[in-house]
């Protein structure tokens, strides 16, 4: 038997998916006043009025699914119009986005008390994905920060509303695993 692994050791998080997992690209999203991201104590991405959204990905995600949640993300409608009803999306806003890389999004919890990776990307997938996600994000939205893929980061935010949903994109329909 080998050494024991702990919370911080992520360089082995992956073994097979377990039979019938749906596998997506997860973000979960707050609504904000403004957010900020600071790695040892230094700033490494802030907004005002906007989404603060933490990113995982699970083993096995693509390109598709990334490009459909960051679809998802910009044109969620979760601002207040005029008549106080959420009609209106970021793009139509054009408030900030932070993103913030956060592995643990994709654990498994459905057994015991303790969180299973096995779910998650391999770190230096994941750490790519992450990047071409923010560098998908920039192209098509002005502002655009975020977290640092691997870090302790310390996460501040004012959540407006409070407004969080759990965003999910899953293969496209047909593919291997599709949500119906």
């Amino acid at each position: 038997m080998g050494p024991a692994k702990t919370g911080r050791d992520i360089k082995d998080l992956g073994a097979q998916m377990p039979p019938g997992t749906i596998r997506s690209v997860i973000a979960l999203i707050q609504r904000v006043s403004r957010a900020a991201v600071t790695v040892d104590a230094r700033t490494t991405g802030e907004i005002g009025r906007g989404i603060l959204a933490l990113i995982g990905i699970e083993r096995g995600d693509g390109a598709a699914q990334s490009a459909r949640l960051l679809e998802k993300v910009l044109t969620y409608r979760i601002f207040e119009d005029e008549a106080g009803r959420m009609n209106l999306s970021l793009s139509d806003i054009g408030g900030g986005l932070l993103l913030v890389p956060q592995f643990t999004l994709a654990a498994d919890t459905r057994k015991g008390t303790r969180p299973g990776f096995s779910t998650a990307e391999t770190p230096d997938m994941a750490r790519t994905m992450f990047g071409q996600f923010v560098a998908d994000a920039r192209t098509r939205h002005p502002a655009v920060a975020c977290g640092e893929f691997g870090a302790h980061m310390h996460v501040s935010l004012v959540n407006d509303g409070p407004v969080t949903f759990w965003l999910r994109a899953a293969p496209a329909s047909g593919a291997p695993d599709a949500l119906e």
